[in-house]
């Protein structure tokens, strides 16, 4: 039993290097704000996007220098800080999940970003009217899964013609390649999976889907492929 727990010890051990490692190697650093959001969401099991999809995040802001965005479902408000932090954008972020709702504006106004964020209370499907004016040079959708299709379609024609649509969770957890047994899980994985052949053969945008995170979408518009920086 003391020999099991040893190696379980180990290898929890060998974990948090390998996470060390990487939180390094990718180059991201949170401040102490947003380390309280991490371990929130941990706590109340409030999905944020995993450290390597930040990181990729990071690196298309830094190289898109993007200065109007919006998300689609903010949850807790971390995304949202995170590229505010790191961009110089004004930023539309829509949730419809009343207590996120105060979390978001709380965690928003803790970091000084209330002035740049602009949080819309509301389902994404019934908000569209109150930013169709608007124009977004880059679109995060990380909001329920089954309504990425719908997403892309109604608030893609706001995004400028060199934009980037970034959307998340298309691994769904590696869920694509797996057996899943439970029938509401099982007809969310297919939501997923249609959404993903959806992009790829969407006629008027180019989709890369990478393994970094759950998997990251990135799309931007064919006609504007030499612009591209995928």
């Amino acid at each position: 039993m003391a020999k099991k727990n040893a190696h379980v010890a180990a290898t929890k051990t060998l974990i948090n290097q390998k996470d060390e490692y990487q939180e390094k190697l990718l180059n991201v650093s949170y401040n102490e704000k947003l380390l309280e959001m991490i371990k929130f969401a941990e706590e109340y099991d409030v999905p944020i996007m995993q450290n390597e999809g930040i990181a990729f995040l990071i690196m298309l802001l830094n190289v898109k220098k993007p200065l109007r965005i919006l998300e689609i479902g903010s949850a807790i408000g971390f995304s949202s800080s995170i590229m505010a932090i790191n961009s110089d954008a004004k930023i539309d972020t829509i949730e419809r999940d009343s207590k996120m709702i105060v979390e978001c504006k709380k965690n928003h106004q803790e970091l000084g970003l209330s002035d740049r964020i602009n949080l819309i209370e509301g389902d994404a499907l019934d908000t569209f009217e109150i930013v169709k004016d608007n124009q977004y040079d880059f679109i995060f959708i990380d909001a329920a899964k089954a309504q990425y299709i719908k997403f892309f379609e109604m608030y893609s024609p706001l995004l400028t013609n060199d934009g980037i649509i970034l959307s998340d969770n298309l691994y769904f957890h590696d869920l694509l390649f797996e057996e899943v047994n439970n029938r509401d899980l099982r007809q969310l994985v297919r939501k997923v999976g249609k959404y993903n052949e959806f992009l790829f053969n969407h006629p008027d945008f180019e989709t890369h889907i990478f393994k970094i995170g759950d998997g990251v979408g990135v799309s931007t518009r064919k006609y504007a492929k030499q612009n591209s920086i995928i």
